[in-house]
């Protein structure tokens, strides 16, 4: 998996290309979200349109990211969701948790407020 990352004003997106299935992948995600925390950049849109396939352990990651970035007052939105990785979230009912859009251009608006 390759990933990305970009400044938009005080926004980080992070770009993912490949699978997020395990490892190597997902600690280098969370390697990714610890470094941003630790820099103190707390509002992140994670773009997914490059991602190929996701399973219950790249979910997981998503969801630790989510929660690390909100313990620090920050957040999380996802952008480009593919029509499989948009119909997990549904079946897994995370797309009630998560902050959806279909645009990086609209996500990062969202948290440049």
């Amino acid at each position: 998996m390759t990933i990305t990352e970009n400044k938009h004003g005080r926004v980080t997106v992070i770009s993912l290309k490949g699978n997020l299935l395990g490892e190597p992948e997902t600690t280098e995600l969370r390697q990714t979200i610890y470094r941003l925390t630790k820099r103190d950049e707390k509002q992140v849109v994670l773009d997914l349109g490059g991602l190929k396939a996701i399973n219950s352990t790249g979910l997981g990651v998503l969801i630790s990211a989510l929660t690390s970035l909100r313990r620090r007052s920050g957040d999380l939105s996802l952008a480009k969701l593919s029509d499989k990785v948009h119909a997990l979230m549904m079946i897994t009912h995370l797309i009630r948790v998560f902050k959806v859009y279909d645009t990086v251009e609209r996500a990062v608006a969202s948290l440049g407020r």
